[in-house]
């Protein structure tokens, strides 16, 4: 089954409504392959004996490290944010492909009086900073992330937390299930039971889909 694609730009605002509409929940490299080298162009590319070459004469530059993503730079300024102004001094890092520590981030949250605020800071006031890295995300494969979902919705309701939901697919994005009502939450995310299902389903989500379920 296939779903239209949109344009990743209405996804970061349908995502973005969806968080500041409702309370917070619990919250895609594509593979080319390539034809096999010949054996020829596999010994044209071997390294050079020891001694021999640009290496051994200290010329070869060294090389430089990979630049940062547009997006990672805007995540960064969003951690930025939640520290000097959202209210969480110890906001961690993005990591290095730019999403953000969700596992760390939950657990602030998870710090008594600490949730109100842990997706755009306190009365909000990162969510300049949080819909610019949203609308910088590279475009995901919306039918990818529908199935990583899925699955991992189906291993929460395996591991005890029998009430969350599927995701759904809308306008050809994929939005994350859970909580069957989350202006009025009925699963207690605080709870033992809940903990140790998100801990054992986390491999299920793609990298980035740890913090919208």
């Amino acid at each position: 089954m296939t779903f239209p694609r949109t344009n990743p730009r209405a996804t970061a605002r349908l995502r973005l409504a969806a968080l500041v509409a409702a309370p917070v929940l619990a919250l895609s490299v594509a593979c080319g392959g390539a034809d096999a080298p010949r054996q020829d162009d596999a010994i044209a590319d071997a390294p050079a004996a020891p001694g021999t070459g640009a290496a051994s004469s200290g010329n070869s530059p060294s090389a430089k490290p990979a630049a940062k993503s547009a997006f990672h730079d805007a995540q960064t300024k969003f951690v930025q944010c939640m520290r000097a102004k959202g209210g969480y001094p110890e906001y961690p890092d993005p990591k290095v492909d730019g999403y953000l520590q969700w596992d760390k981030i939950n657990e602030l949250g998870a710090q008594p009086g600490r949730n109100d605020g842990i997706k755009a800071g306190k009365n909000n006031v990162c969510i300049a900073e949080l819909q610019a890295a949203m609308t910088a995300e590279p475009e995901r494969d919306q039918q990818k992330d529908y199935e990583s979902m899925l699955a991992h919705a189906k291993c929460m309701r395996d591991n005890g937390v029998s009430r969350f939901t599927n995701p759904q697919m809308s306008g050809g994005n994929a939005v994350p299930g859970g909580d069957p009502n989350p202006a009025d939450p009925v699963l207690d995310q605080k709870s033992p039971a809940y903990k140790q299902a998100a801990k054992t389903c986390a491999p299920k989500l793609l990298p980035g889909l740890d913090g919208r379920v």
